[in-house]
């Protein structure tokens, strides 16, 4: 579960989140850093592409400022069912992931992390405000602002032109 640090955030940068440890982690920490936030799942049919993908997206802009952080979440037709070590291992040891993973949440419903409330409030799909799949994709620029919000299946390196747009790299 995220919690807001204050009643009404500003930015993306006034939350702290539980890491896979679930201890706080606060945002604020990824000031002045190109994010890339999305909802993620262990068993689900686009889990494979993405997580490949997000891999060679963050080995290749990491050291330019990219911080891909994944928040697990099971509301999807139960794809994302494991504990916070399970879900850990599996990312580690299958895709050797790097990239934070963070504490189970929920994206939809009366339970939604309100840092998903907040990134939903910023860029809405044709569904209005709700997530619709595993790996719904925001992409946040350097000041904290939400870019672009991506659906599901939406390829992490088809973003490659926007991310390096917003980290200033040609």
């Amino acid at each position: 579960m995220t919690t807001p640090v204050m009643q009404d955030p500003g930015s993306i940068y006034d939350f702290v989140v539980k890491d896979d440890k679930g201890n706080d982690v606060s945002l604020n920490n990824y000031k002045g850093k190109v994010l890339l936030i999305m909802n993620v799942a262990s068993k689900c049919g686009l889990t494979n592409s993405n997580y490949t993908e997000l891999n060679q997206l963050y080995e290749k802009y990491r050291e330019q400022g990219l911080e891909i952080l994944a928040f697990p979440c099971n509301q999807f037709a139960a794809q994302e069912p494991g504990t916070r070590d399970e879900i850990k291992e599996f990312v580690c040891t299958r895709f050797k992931s790097e990239f934070p993973i963070f504490d189970k949440i929920e994206v939809n419903g009366e339970n939604t992390a309100p840092l998903f409330k907040f990134l939903k409030s910023g860029k809405w799909g044709i569904f209005k405000d709700e997530i619709q799949w595993n790996f719904s994709k925001f992409l946040v620029d350097k000041h904290g602002v939400i870019a672009q919000r991506y659906y599901p299946t939406t390829a992490p390196l088809t973003l490659e032109g926007e991310i390096e747009k917003l980290l200033g790299v040609s």
